[in-house]
């Protein structure tokens, strides 16, 4: 494993996206364990797309313009859903710092596993990404691959939590502020749009 992968692993998972903009929604509306679960699904999610990369499916969905086109749009259409589903969501306005009530841990895994599943993106960017850091002549080439999505996977995870930790050390200057909360979920909801957008114009 070498210096230069777990440089662009950090700067890749770094780089805000829809998961760390599902993750930092989650954690200033409900709190650091639900931003802590965020993070978890968002690496969840990406366990697919890894898989494909590894077993050659990727090879399909890059030659395959309607499995991509197909996959695309129902990414598109659920960052939509998300859009008008954090708008709808008003429950944010309302907590206080004690918390309402026990974090919905499905929901919120549920949403963010489907987040980064309904990317196809990550495929194409796994099949394109991982093969750089594998040298042809590799004799053991599947549990390297296999070692190098593991360890994405875990800085995926790490960053992701530490984004939605220090979203919720900062939420209890917000909740008491309603004002600030519709604008922060008004803010969600436009990144989910934006981010949808971003993806209906992508090409493979």
């Amino acid at each position: 494993m070498s210096l230069a992968f777990l440089l662009t692993t950090l700067v890749v998972v770094a780089t805000p996206g829809t998961g760390v903009v599902y993750t930092l929604a989650a954690a200033l509306s409900r709190g650091r364990r639900a931003g802590v679960l965020a993070a978890f699904a968002g690496t969840l999610g990406i366990v697919p797309h890894m898989l494909a990369t590894i077993t050659g499916v990727a090879a399909l969905l890059h030659a395959s313009a309607t499995a991509f086109q197909v996959l695309k749009y129902a990414g598109v259409a659920y960052l939509l859903y998300m859009a008008w589903a954090t708008l709808r969501d008003r429950e944010a306005i309302t907590v206080t710092a004690e918390e309402a009530g026990p974090v919905p841990a499905r929901r919120v895994i549920v949403r963010g596993v489907l987040i980064n599943l309904l990317n196809p993106k990550l495929t194409i960017f796994f099949f394109a990404f991982l093969p750089q850091f594998v040298s042809p002549d590799e004799a053991n080439a599947l549990p390297l691959m296999l070692l190098l999505s593991a360890v994405f996977m875990l800085a995926t995870f790490v960053v992701f939590a530490a984004y939605g930790v220090l979203a919720a050390s900062v939420r209890s200057h917000v909740i008491s502020r309603p004002g600030v909360m519709t604008w922060l979920r008004r803010s969600f909801a436009g990144s989910f749009l934006a981010l949808g957008a971003k993806l209906a114009f992508t090409s493979r």
